[in-house]
């Protein structure tokens, strides 16, 4: 019975995932490789109830979200650049937090915390509009991709308008005087994309955090190009582009 579960389950997310029902145009070349897998497999030949399949994955470039891609790396040169004897994160993705940690040791804080043990990253269970650190007391900070979601409730969080603000203020109070906070967010036409995300206008974003002194700014433009250090200017005629921005205090 589980297996047939596990079956169907398969068979759904390979036309629904990641875009609905473009699988049925790969379809047909899978039948033919199951065959002719099958008819050149001496001994282990495919059976159907293990079947797997995998429809779109068959593409010139390997894809990638640029965002997550660009942000990873912008983060982790600028950690080993300054060596902190240990850096705080906010709800960045795990992937590249997890990475992070290999070289730095890391506190990771999230709404919803994951369960992993893994040398030299601290799980700890928060919300980011009242963090469990004193004021002026972290270093090193990052929050990448975050505080855009905050208060739209997509992740559990109670409904707030003022979401990323609130989030915003709480960076600034825990930061020490001069640490350093990696942040980026969507930057663009401003807006609510409800419940998805915000999108900042680029030059609003270092007026969320007032207490702060913009060091640089980079940036990944609609079409998935990385810009390292420019201005914040040149990112605002896009819809969709991600922000990152090195603020000290």
């Amino acid at each position: 019975m589980k297996q047939a579960a596990a079956l169907a389950k398969r068979w759904l997310l390979a036309f629904f995932v990641p875009r609905p029902l473009i699988g049925i145009f790969f379809f047909p070349r899978f039948i033919r490789h199951w065959f002719s897998y099958r008819n050149k497999a001496a001994d282990e030949k495919p059976r159907f109830i293990d079947s797997y399949p995998c429809l779109t994955d068959w593409t010139q470039y390997t894809p990638f979200d640029p965002h997550y891609f660009f942000q990873g790396a912008w983060l982790a040169r600028r950690l080993q650049q300054q060596k902190p004897a240990l850096h705080v994160d906010l709800g960045s993705s795990v992937l590249t937090i997890s990475t992070v940690s290999a070289h730095v040791d890391t506190v990771f804080v999230d709404y919803r915390p994951i369960k992993a043990n893994l040398k030299g990253m601290t799980l700890v269970a928060g919300n980011i509009v009242n963090l469990p650190f004193a004021s002026n007391s972290l270093a090193s900070l990052s929050c990448l991709h975050v505080i855009e979601h905050i208060g739209l409730g997509r992740y559990g969080d109670p409904i707030d308008p003022q979401g990323s603000i609130k989030a915003a203020h709480e960076l600034q109070r825990v930061l020490k005087r001069g640490g350093l906070l990696y942040l980026s967010v969507p930057v663009g036409r401003k807006r609510v994309d409800f419940n998805a995300h915000r999108v900042f206008a680029p030059n609003h974003v270092p007026e969320l955090f007032e207490q702060l002194q913009l060091l640089e700014f980079s940036y990944v433009d609609d079409s998935g190009t990385f810009y390292e250090y420019w201005n914040s200017v040149d990112a605002a005629n896009n819809q969709y582009a991600c922000g990152m921005y090195l603020f000290s205090k």
